[in-house]
């Protein structure tokens, strides 16, 4: 019987290639209902920039000024760039994890400890992210754009426009720039949000008050994304402030992540790194939630209807 079970356990997965395509296609998803937060997020983080009086005080604000400059659309300029990031950062990071975290596991199919998920998240974010790059850089400056005066305007009209015009006006290697932000904001991201997510899915899971279903799934993802917004905001704000800023006199306004983090603290406070919370929660709170349960289910039904698994879980 356990000859069985050894010989037909490797042959009920779900492939990479489905995993990837299950991977971008959730992350998608969550961010069709959460694309007016993350330009909320970036328009706060680039209050204030360059000791300037801050534009908005409080995400409500933001929210109204936008509709009110913009028109209620406003809050969705950028969607393009934003799927297009997750279409291949998401498609990347999720792919990779879901693969090394099932590779780890092994044939047993027990879980990896902590330190080895964060490890995992590490790998799968720092990979996601440099082809995520791109599409990231186009975000911030579509997104930002109407904060500024109608003659500084890029007005890229969507985010092959944006890639377009970039590397001819501006060179091929600024769509990677930031990069090093970038990579170094997903590497804090994904450990903090895989590995506390599948930690706070096995430790739902052992209480007698959850099984693995979607509200094991929900609660986890909500832990989960506390605690990495609190984790990402500094390197987030940095990567935010470079991919925007633009060339002056032949000079670039930041020398590096740690120059902004050192002019943020400087000129606006400590908690100036943070700037931004309540938004960037907002938008990754229920992106995670979304991208997870969406994942998740969509595992599950794949094993269940292809596989013929009926043991249960997602795979995370």
């Amino acid at each position: 019987m356990s000859q069985t079970s050894q010989t037909s356990t490797p042959t009920a997965t779900i492939p990479k290639s489905i995993r990837f395509l299950f991977g971008g296609s959730a992350g998608m998803l969550a961010t069709c209902f959460v694309q007016p937060l993350d330009l909320i997020k970036n328009r706060m983080q680039l209050s204030g920039e360059g000791g300037k009086a801050k534009e908005h005080k409080t995400s409500i604000h933001a929210i109204r000024a936008v509709i009110k400059n913009e028109g209620f659309s406003g809050l969705y300029v950028g969607l393009s760039a934003g799927l297009l990031r997750q279409a291949s950062y998401t498609t990347v990071r999720l792919g990779v994890y879901a693969s090394l975290f099932e590779k780890v596991s092994g044939d047993s199919g027990k879980p990896p400890g902590f330190f080895t998920k964060a490890g995992i998240g590490m790998t799968a974010g720092a990979v996601g992210a440099f082809f995520g790059t791109p599409a990231e850089v186009s975000l911030i400056r579509m997104t930002s754009d109407g904060r500024l005066p109608l003659a500084e305007r890029r007005g890229y009209k969507n985010v092959f426009d944006a890639l377009i015009r970039i590397t001819r006006e501006e060179g091929v290697l600024t769509l990677w720039r930031g990069c090093i932000p970038t990579i170094g904001r997903a590497i804090v991201v994904n450990a903090a949000q895989l590995a506390s997510y599948s930690q706070a899915k096995q430790i739902l899971v052992s209480t007698p008050y959850f099984s693995d279903n979607i509200m094991c799934h929900f609660a986890a993802s909500m832990i989960s994304g506390l605690i990495t917004t609190a984790a990402s905001m500094p390197v987030d704000i940095a990567k935010t402030r470079i991919q925007n800023m633009k060339i002056i006199d032949g000079k670039p306004e930041y020398k590096g992540a740690f120059d902004v983090l050192f002019r943020v603290i400087r000129n606006e406070g400590v908690f100036a790194l943070w700037k931004g919370f309540t938004p960037y929660y907002a938008r990754l709170g229920p992106h995670t939630v979304l991208t997870f349960i969406f994942l998740e289910q969509a595992n599950q039904a794949y094993k269940q209807h292809v596989l013929k698994d009926f043991s249960g879980g997602g795979g995370l």
